[in-house]
């Protein structure tokens, strides 16, 4: 199934709006949808039998910056029997980011929203266990974000860059 047939099968299963836009150039291609369609467009997608979505490769973050004052959620699948890709991605306000969990669909999604959420702070709703995996639990800020101010002191002790 290529990329307009995935996109078609979409639609006619869940409503034409459930899309927002596509993006043929990313790679792979990407749909666009709504936060609050995210678990049950990417429920659909896993369990469809023609789509079978079966594997969650990767789940990131994207800070657009505070002049567009808006971030994005951007998860890969794939599915291994039938060898197709998709992108989906979902933008957040800045202001209090926030997302459901897909840990309930993928395993994997575990370990990769804490990454989000401890590189962004952007917050994965329902998550069993969101706490910092990368930085200490004590750490101030967010880095990965664009206006993330670097801690001059830890503990007392000066950071240097």
């Amino acid at each position: 199934m290529n990329f307009e047939q995935i996109v078609t099968h979409i639609k006619a299963s869940l409503g034409e709006e459930i899309i927002l836009s596509t993006d043929e150039n990313a790679s792979p291609k990407a749909i666009n949808i709504n936060a609050e369609n995210l678990v049950e467009v990417m429920g659909f997608l896993q369990k469809d039998d023609q789509l079978y979505f079966d594997s969650l490769s990767c789940i990131t973050g994207l800070d657009n910056g505070p002049e567009s004052n808006t971030m994005e959620m951007i998860y890969n699948l794939y599915s291994i029997p039938f060898d197709h890709h998709l992108m989906v991605k979902v933008e957040l306000s800045r202001e209090q980011p926030a997302i459901d969990s897909l840990c309930g669909l993928w395993k994997t999604a575990d370990w990769q929203e804490r990454e989000v959420y401890d590189m962004y702070g952007i917050h994965i709703n329902n998550h069993p266990d969101l706490r910092r995996i990368l930085m200490p639990a004590d750490w101030d800020g967010f880095p990965l974000r664009k206006d993330y101010q670097e801690q001059e002191y830890y503990r007392g002790i000066k950071v240097e860059y």
